[in-house]
This record gives structure tokens, sequence and C-alpha cells, in this order.
């Protein structure tokens, strides 16, 4: 079996894709989501998604057979507090993160009801539309230590040789103060000129070295007040290891710039 790329997706803001207008501004990124699948090498065994929506003191991973929804937004039309996602879990898969964690001193818990927020089920519903594939989900630390995450990542590298997708869902800028004003666009962009040019950086060291110190970059703070969002970047730049990022997708919504990136 080859080895999985992985990836790190710009989610969007709460349940985008069933918001008309919403929708509409993010036309590009909706198509790619949608045709996801059929870039990969084949179909995955199961999901991995390490999500921004869920903190914890460490990291934790959801062991639960059945994920119920979880709507963590407020303001949104009736319609958007139905959506379903069944996907299964896989307590396998959660042993297996468990076991890789564990094995490189990282300390795991585990919890067996967690169900799928809208930073999972979101992309995923329009990436895996089917919902056949187990996903399970892993939560940050809330200390958001960059190299904490790096080395979790590369801890969990192993499971894309199994035939499993390791996803980060978050967003390259998140400050919502930001969306539609003239500060925000320029901030968007200078992030995200400056995450670009780490992520397609040859060299594994000097992207580590330029993500533990990510709040030196342009417009670091002004794009992340806080870096709950941008936390899941660092475990996939950890499980790519020297593959290579590129830009997946890179698009405009509301003046500001968001992206998306495949490594492998």
């Amino acid at each position: 079996m080859s080895k999985f790329p992985t990836f790190f997706v710009s989610h969007g803001g709460g349940p985008w894709p069933f918001i008309p207008h919403m929708k509409s501004e993010l036309e590009n990124t909706f198509a790619w989501m949608s045709g996801f699948q059929n870039t990969l090498p084949s179909k995955p065994k199961a999901i991995l998604c390490i999500d921004a929506h869920w903190e914890e003191d460490e990291f934790t991973v959801s062991s639960a057979t059945r994920p119920a929804m979880i709507y963590d937004y407020t303001g949104f039309p009736p319609h958007t507090y139905q959506i379903q996602y069944p996907a299964p879990g896989s307590p396998e898969i959660a042993k297996k993160v468990i076991d890789l964690l564990s094995n490189a001193s990282i300390p795991i818990h585990q919890n067996s009801t967690r169900g799928f927020d809208h930073g999972a089920f979101i992309p995923l519903g329009l990436m895996f539309p089917l919902a056949d594939i187990p996903v399970v989900s892993l939560s940050i630390k809330r200390n958001y230590s960059p190299l904490d995450h790096i080395q979790m990542g590369m801890a969990l590298a192993p499971l894309r040789e199994e035939g499993i997708l390791i996803m980060g869902s978050g967003l390259t800028y998140h400050n919502m103060r930001g969306f539609g004003s003239k500060a925000g666009e320029e901030s968007s962009k200078l992030f995200g000129d400056w995450l670009e040019s780490v992520i397609e950086s040859k060299s594994l060291s000097d992207r580590i070295s330029r993500l533990t110190a990510w709040e030196k970059a342009p417009a670091a703070r002004s794009s992340h007040p806080e870096e709950d969002h941008l936390i899941p970047l660092m475990a996939i730049v950890g499980a790519a290891g020297n593959d290579q990022g590129r830009i997946s997708i890179r698009e405009k919504a509301m003046g500001i710039e968001m992206a998306s990136y495949q490594f492998g």
C-alpha cells in the first residue's frame, strides 16, 4: 500500500456549505473538497481528524463507535442544526493512536463519547459524502505548543503507511474582527504568503524552526489572536516528515484569504 498524503484543511465558517451566500464565497473550495477523494491514491481505510474545535489539557482521541453530532455554532438557520454525518468511529484506530503516542512518551487520553463538531463534519461531509469511512477525532492541547503538536504528528506518521488519512482541520486566518475589513484582508495575505513559503520549504528542519517561532511572522497575531485554528497545521507538518507541502486551494471569503495544504 502506498503512503497516503496528509492534509491541512481550512474548514471555513460554521455550516457554510448549507448557507447559499457563504457557499458562493467559497465556490472553488467547495469544488475542491467535493472532488477531494478522487485525488487520493485509494480509498482510505480510516480518517484521523486533528480538530481545532476540540481542546483538552492533554491529547485525547475519540474511541466512540457511533460518534454523535456536535453543533458548535450559533445564530444559523434551523436546518443547519439537522445536518447529519453518520460516519462510524473506530476504536481500533483510536487504539493505534494511543499506542503510537504512548510509545513516543506523549501523554494520550481517550474519550468514548466525543462526536463530530463542525471542524470535522463540515469538510468531511464534502470530501467523503457517503460517510462510509471510519473517522477518529483527535484533540489539540490547550497549551498550543507548536513543538508538542509537531512531535505528536511525527509519532502518528506510521499511520500513513496503513492507508489512514491524517487531516488537520483549522483555518489559516482566524480573527473574527478582521472579516470584511481592509486590515483583515492585508493580514490574511501577509500571513498566508508566509505560511505558503513555510509549507513549500524543502527542509523539514526549516519548517519546524519557522513554525515554532510563528508569532514572529508578518501579521501573525492579527491573523491569529489565539492560535487554536493554526495548531492543527503543526501536527500535519510533523506527520508529513520530509514530504514537501503545496497549496491545494487558496481562496477569499469576505475579503479574507484562507488556504488548504497537501504534503506528499
